[in-house]
């Protein structure tokens, strides 16, 4: 084993935190967030919607099973939300050389290694977990061995752009077309859509749909600044007039809520978790999920027939929405989280009724 360099954390506020590298010994420079959840640093790890950013584990001991063989099912990777690492870098308290899992064919250092990825551990997460709770998210250097690097923020640039497909891919041969909006999406979504009588057409997030032959309309998870995607915004205005179930996820209820007229906003320091608590507006369901986003709709200015769907139980923030007449709906938790809780896996399912019902209607 290579003996690990010294590697410091910068934060834009002058905090500093000394570790070590473990992953590919170069510095990189991010907006530093934090996921509070216990496993799936894989999943979490090849998360589009982490694209840019400097991700901090707060659970202590990271790297024990790890990481999963790379088989494809369904024309895409088995284990992974994606076909790459999206993080800028990884930053635990414990990392552990030693690992062991069934379905383990590499370490996590040689992983981020072979993908250039830097990570730093050592560090006490818990306390700068309390400073980025406490000043929100921020910009950070991971610094190896004093080479230092600019600042870089993250938000300034169209991230959706840069992890969107560029060219449409078609995964199964069911009954129904789901048109698949790809604004950064995770595979376990396709999975979800999958496990259905289902044809997934995939398409970049500024494909102009409107000529094609679809029954339903997917918007997916995605990474930065919703505000970016005017065209996927101006295509869901259009396509919010007709009579097709849409539903979105994450970044996907964010550019929902702005279709509708309604405004988003940037969290202080973002849900990203896997034990975040929601409640259903109406029924007052508790469902435990997991979330990956730093910018939120505001409920409160919800127009017209649209209305909260779901809230989130630790801040109150809208955690999906609504329309009253008409088949759209969507959420900002994942209810495909791959790592689990799949407590709300049942929307998947509402989704499909939704289209197989309009569908029966249109063919009358």
């Amino acid at each position: 084993m290579t003996k690990p360099r010294n590697a410091r954390l910068i934060l834009e506020n002058g905090t500093e935190f000394s570790g070590q590298s473990f992953g590919f010994p170069r510095s990189v420079a991010g907006e530093v967030v934090f996921n509070t959840a216990m496993t799936g640093y894989p999943e979490s790890l090849t998360d589009p919607s982490y694209k840019g950013q400097i991700l901090v584990s707060t659970f202590p001991l990271i790297g024990n099973y790890g990481v999963p063989s790379s088989e494809k099912e369904q024309g895409i990777l088995k284990h992974f939300e994606s076909d790459k690492i999206h993080i800028s870098g990884l930053v635990i308290s414990d990392y552990s050389f030693e690992y062991s899992h069934w379905n383990a064919e590499n370490s996590l250092g040689r992983w981020l290694s072979e993908n250039k990825i830097p990570a730093i551990f050592g560090i006490d997460t818990r306390a700068l977990t309390k400073v980025l709770r406490e000043n929100g998210c921020m910009l950070g250097k991971i610094v190896i061995d004093d080479t230092d690097v600019d600042w870089y923020d993250p938000n300034k640039e169209h991230l959706v752009d840069q992890v969107s497909i560029k060219e449409k891919i078609i995964y199964g041969k069911g009954k129904y077309k789901i048109m698949l909006v790809d604004c950064g999406v995770k595979y376990n979504i396709i999975r979800s859509l999958l496990n259905y009588d289902t044809t997934v057409i995939r398409v970049p997030w500024n494909y102009d749909y409107f000529n094609d032959d679809y029954d339903g309309l997917f918007i997916s998870n995605g990474p930065g600044d919703p505000a970016m995607c005017k065209e996927a915004i101006e295509n869901l205005s259009k396509a919010m007039k007709g009579s097709k179930p849409i539903f979105g996820i994450c970044l996907g209820s964010q550019l929902l809520g702005i279709a509708s007229g309604a405004e988003t906003f940037k969290l202080k320091y973002g849900h990203r978790s896997h034990n975040q608590p929601v409640i259903e507006v109406g029924t007052n369901k508790c469902y435990i999920t997991s979330q990956n986003h730093g910018f939120a709709v505001d409920h409160t200015k919800l127009k017209g027939d649209w209305l909260a769907y779901f809230l989130n139980l630790n801040d109150d923030t809208c955690e999906g929405i609504q329309h009253k007449t008409k088949p759209i709906f969507a959420t900002q938790f994942h209810p495909e989280a791959s790592g689990g809780p799949t407590d709300t896996a049942f929307l998947f399912e509402r989704f499909i009724d939704l289209i197989k019902t309009n569908t029966m209607t249109q063919s009358k």
